[in-house]
């Protein structure tokens, strides 16, 4: 399972480039977009944002593709602010919205509904990327918003973990494409709503002291 899922996160930007492509050719084929806006969210449920950091096809475009000329630059605080992303998922959500009611039942019509928000929206992802790092758009991308607020409040604690073995060398917070500090969840979950679980902080990790089933939780 952990070959196929590696294989993924490393070339499932395939499917954004052939939804772009295809999409051009038939605008029906886009509604196949729906699938990324309710994976997040259901994917949040049981196990906060992985679907952001090893599911989503532009997040594998970010890490695999931008990354490579992307700025390194921390992206600005107020990007992960909730009341910056409030505004960008009312903004969001009110043209996808009105944008499918008006064109209810033409099916051409709501598939450019989909498309124009997939290619506008990673176009800006790409953008932000050449003045900060690659993942700026996961900052505030209103399905990790949603993934983000559900994980405050879901059960389920299946999440990357911190042992005692951190020495706080600070490698996994230069690593963290979000901007977290994974050290400051010493001997305990790394429990932060946003972490998309991408495990690079865990690969960076000269301890190897970050990853699954690290330590013993007691809740």
């Amino acid at each position: 399972m952990g070959k196929l899922l590696n294989l993924w996160k490393k070339y499932s930007f395939i499917i954004l480039i052939a939804f772009i492509v295809l999409g051009l050719l038939d605008l029906r084929f886009a509604m196949v977009a729906a699938i990324c806006m309710v994976g997040p969210i259901i994917v949040s449920i049981f196990k906060g944002r992985f679907w952001c950091g090893n599911l989503c096809p532009r997040g594998s475009f970010y890490d695999n593709v931008i990354s490579k000329f992307s700025n390194k630059r921390r992206p600005p605080k107020f990007f992960k602010s909730y009341y910056f992303r409030a505004v960008i998922l009312t903004i969001m959500m009110t043209v996808f919205i009105s944008g499918v009611y008006k064109n209810w039942g033409n099916l051409y019509g709501i598939g450019m509904v989909f498309y124009r928000l997939i290619v506008v929206t990673t176009a800006i992802g790409v953008g932000l990327s050449l003045f900060f790092n690659h993942r700026t758009w996961c900052n505030f991308c209103p399905m990790g918003t949603l993934a983000s607020i559900i994980s405050k409040f879901r059960k389920n604690k299946n999440v990357l973990q911190v042992s005692n073995a951190c020495v706080s060398c600070k490698v996994c917070e230069k690593k963290c494409p979000i901007g977290l500090v994974p050290y400051d969840y010493k001997g305990d979950i790394l429990s932060h709503p946003d972490c998309i679980q991408c495990g690079q902080c865990a690969v960076a990790c000269p301890k190897k002291a970050i990853g699954y089933n690290k330590i013993n939780i007691r809740r």
